[in-house]
């Protein structure tokens, strides 16, 4: 049985705002129980987890925004943009909510990223992850294979490849990615392009881009905080995404201790879009599979 979507419009409207170091930030939060923080990915919004909105959130604290840069929060021009930072302003998050439990997480693409610096920071003490489900991303900057256009952003004439990034190039990448039988109706990719268009976030996806060389930084430090094993980790891959799809998970397979994955056949990068019902599915018996570590306590 199909999930239900959430039009664009609705979710806009229910979401909030908090600043977070002076610039404004949407966010949105449902449900009662385990705070699970969903990351979107780039470039999109958090409005691609609508689908999955509703039945987590019948289960957990459901937590999610559109991180700086994205969606329906600030983009500012003159910012130097880092997944440091968006992890930071998940932390923030939060802390606005009073978020005191370990905090689970389902993260996509560029949020996969910021989700394994969460992880990181896990074992340094500065926050209490409980799990975490990535879905397709690059996760190693070895396996990752970028679209053109994604290249194209990165180069010197960057700047320019943004402002001139219209509709019709944000359908063409998407019809790369997305599984054959799986692509976004005309009316999602309205919806899609008006989250990019909000905020003129064209003028800073040149910005936004730099998260690909800065994942080679933190490379070693991330592969080593997944390979630590405390922290429950599943990965929910589209199969025949070409940016991280098998071969991605192939390489999971050969780094992580008893990697727990799953493929989905004939789904791109967008799982939570394509395939909703799986993406459920399969997270749903992950936490089922698990019990919670003892919290940590500190020792005075």
């Amino acid at each position: 049985m199909p999930l239900a979507e959430i039009p664009l419009s609705v979710w806009r409207k229910r979401g909030q705002t908090f600043v977070f170091r002076g610039q404004p930030i949407r966010y949105w939060t449902a449900g009662q129980g385990e705070p699970l923080l969903l990351i979107h990915g780039f470039p999109t919004a958090s409005w691609d987890w609508h689908y999955l909105w509703q039945p987590l959130s019948q289960r957990y604290r459901v937590i999610a925004c559109d991180m700086l840069g994205f969606g329906d929060s600030a983009k500012p021009l003159n910012h130097i943009y880092s997944l440091l930072e968006q992890a930071d302003l998940q932390q923030a998050l939060l802390a606005h909510l009073s978020v005191e439990q370990p905090v689970h997480i389902l993260a996509h693409d560029y949020g996969d990223s910021v989700a394994q610096e969460l992880l990181a920071r896990h074992y340094e003490d500065l926050i209490e992850v409980a799990s975490c489900v990535f879905l397709n991303g690059g996760l190693f900057p070895e396996t990752h294979r970028p679209l053109l256009a994604q290249k194209l952003l990165l180069s010197p004439l960057g700047w320019m490849i943004g402002r001139a990034f219209t509709r019709d190039a944000l359908v063409k990448s998407f019809q790369q990615i997305f599984g054959p039988d799986t692509r976004p109706s005309e009316s999602e990719m309205d919806d899609f392009w008006s989250l990019i268009e909000c905020n003129r976030g064209q003028r800073v996806m040149h910005k936004l881009i730099h998260y690909i060389p800065e994942r080679r930084v933190q490379r070693d430090r991330w592969v080593a905080a997944m390979q630590r094993g405390e922290v429950p980790l599943r990965v929910i891959d589209g199969e025949v995404d070409p940016i991280s799809g098998a071969h991605m998970v192939e390489r999971y397979r050969e780094l992580i201790p008893d990697a727990d994955t799953v493929l989905l056949p004939g789904i791109g990068h967008y799982p939570q879009s394509e395939a909703p019902v799986q993406v459920l599915k399969h997270y749903l018996e992950f936490r089922d599979h698990f019990v919670l570590p003892p919290r940590k306590v500190a020792c005075s």
